[in-house]
């Protein structure tokens, strides 16, 4: 078998980097897990590597995508984030990470929102061997049983397609193609917890 990376990642060094060292890796930093997720939220109706670009600008512009902090915005910090063209100015995308603050920090202290969302899988990464990204869904049932969760604590712009996209970012479920050498190693990962 020739090994080759997943399709999706394409030559540019910022996508084959992400796709080298960090997705389907697997994380379980309530903290790290929730920056994921507001990322692919922001990536709702846009490319991928449009939000991974702006990163670090989102990084900036959301105090380093501490919870505990944006829980306390408000009007004057949407406005402010209106206005950085580092980032992608929507609004209801900037007011949703404010209220989904504040539902990761209930659930944080209720139950710890990395064991939230990793009892979905009994703490263990699905293991999908896909030949070809044909094969690989936009969702499954499991992540719109998350998405509903997520709706129902406080949770926006998580629908089915954005939590299985995070699903994936964050190696609750490993979907590099069998023919991709991150493959084994991510399941290797996976199999060290």
């Amino acid at each position: 078998m020739i090994e080759q990376r997943c399709d999706w990642c394409g030559t540019e060094p910022v996508y084959v980097e992400y796709h080298d060292t960090e997705w389907g890796v697997p994380e379980w930093d309530s903290r790290a897990l929730w920056e994921k997720l507001i990322l692919d939220g922001f990536q709702a109706g846009l490319s991928w590597i449009t939000i991974l670009k702006k990163r670090d600008n989102f990084r900036n512009a959301f105090a380093g995508f501490d919870p505990t902090i944006i829980a306390g915005w408000g009007e004057p910090e949407v406005q402010r984030l209106l206005t950085d063209s580092g980032i992608v100015r929507h609004r209801g995308k900037i007011e949703a990470t404010i209220g989904n603050a504040r539902a990761w920090c209930e659930i944080e202290s209720r139950q710890g929102f990395d064991r939230y969302l990793w009892d979905y899988v009994d703490g263990t990464p699905l293991q999908n061997r896909f030949a070809t990204m044909a094969g690989v869904p936009p969702q499954t049932p499991l992540s719109a049983e998350m998405s509903k969760q997520l709706k129902k604590d406080g949770f926006r712009f998580c629908g089915p397609t954005i939590v299985y996209a995070f699903m994936q970012a964050v190696g609750m479920v490993n979907d590099h193609l069998v023919t991709c050498p991150r493959h084994d190693a991510v399941a290797t990962l996976a199999q060290r917890r």
